[in-house]
């Protein structure tokens, strides 16, 4: 997919609009490093949440979910990365439930992160477990029909805020990737505590220690010992609209960029008119809407139900290389800018700090690269 067609634009103009109008304002009075509730509930209140999930303001079709997530979290992105962050956290922490949860739990905790209400929260990476999300250590042992859970978890983005936590947690010892269940876990349950930890880029997140924490069956979302399989299914959704993140706040540079430098005076002439400056742009602007096919080719092969490792692997080279080319984006910007992109408060600087993150988490480029390697080969093995 090259263009997006009258409905699309449509629908980016309108979440364009939501964001610089009712969005931004919300930002800039919350506090750096902690859960925006008002935020979100105002997300929710213009039906924003919904997008998450295939829906939206203006209804969009249900089978393009993944496009439909990838064009709000860039559009977001492009005017506040604080308030795409909020967002996309609602859908990672809710998505595993909406997929995989019992009935039941589904309604306990859905109706509420569609509104804004309920702030929600993935579990996954512990002290010694990171990359390597098969070695998982927090025990899920048995208590008569339930379970009790044991141990740590770390760098949780909205931890230890969140309503409800998708938990995974170690049901069979020695079988890696076989013995992990999901829990849905409530963010007040007892024996479960927390602490917030600090980022380089304002983002909600910290620890988590569970003490005896009580789950019971109706908690399990999918089956007993295979709850990999619940958070790849996340993953392979979520990764390629990382991808669109990184695009919607290269794109800010980009734009904050060519203002700049079509009005910054040096040599007798604007900065614009040098060749040098010129041809960095373009070569940005090129990295850019490769990152950007690749965000939408993911989506596309999503949301027309191809084959599993297609998407797996669409996926990863989505977020491997729209998160690798928006570093590179932000730096060349902030470059063309001088010192003055490193002050405090200015877009730049910010973007400068919130385009890392991204090549780390959910699944750094290292393990992208693997992914796609892996699925090359398998492709080759079975021609």
């Amino acid at each position: 997919m090259t263009v997006l067609d009258a409905e699309q634009r449509a629908y980016v103009a309108h979440v364009r609009a939501l964001a610089t109008d009712r969005l931004l304002p919300l930002v800039k009075a919350g506090a750096e490093g902690r859960v925006n509730r008002p935020l979100l509930a105002e997300m929710g209140a213009h039906g924003l949440l919904r997008g998450l999930f295939g829906g939206a303001p203006a209804d969009p079709p249900e089978d393009a979910a993944a496009m439909q997530l990838c064009l709000l979290r860039e559009t977001i992105a492009g005017v506040s990365a604080e308030a795409e962050t909020a967002l996309a956290l609602q859908g990672l922490g809710s998505y595993p439930i909406l997929q995989s949860g019992r009935p039941e739990t589904v309604e306990r905790w859905l109706p509420g992160v569609v509104r804004g209400t309920t702030v929600a929260a993935f579990a996954l990476t512990e002290p010694a477990a990171g990359s390597d999300a098969a070695a998982l250590e927090l025990r899920a042992d048995r208590d008569g029909a339930g379970w009790r859970l044991t141990g740590e978890k770390v760098w949780i983005s909205n931890a230890p805020e969140a309503d409800v936590y998708t938990v995974f947690a170690r049901t069979r010892q020695g079988a890696g990737s076989r013995g992990v269940t999901a829990f849905a876990v409530a963010g007040d349950a007892p024996g479960l505590t927390g602490e917030h930890l600090d980022l380089l880029a304002p983002h909600p997140i910290g620890r988590l220690v569970f003490d005896g924490v009580r789950v019971e069956p109706a908690d399990v979302l999918g089956d007993v010992d295979a709850g990999f399989r619940v958070a790849m299914r996340t993953l392979d959704l979520f990764r390629p609209s990382v991808g669109a993140f990184a695009v919607g706040m290269a794109r800010a540079a980009l734009d904050a960029t060519l203002d700049h430098v079509s009005t910054r005076r040096a040599y007798g002439g604007t900065l614009a008119d040098q060749q040098a400056v010129g041809h960095t742009l373009a070569d940005l602007a090129t990295q850019w809407e490769a990152a950007r096919l690749l965000v939408y080719r993911a989506a596309a092969a999503y949301d027309s139900g191809a084959p599993r490792s297609e998407i797996t692997k669409a996926a990863a080279m989505a977020k491997l290389f729209a998160t690798e080319a928006a570093q590179r984006i932000v730096d060349g910007c902030v470059q063309l800018h001088g010192a003055r992109a490193l002050q405090r408060g200015h877009l730049l600087e910010h973007l400068y700090r919130d385009v890392r993150a991204p090549r780390i988490y959910e699944g750094a480029s290292e393990v992208q690269r693997s992914i796609i390697a892996r699925e090359l080969f398998e492709e080759r093995n079975s021609a």
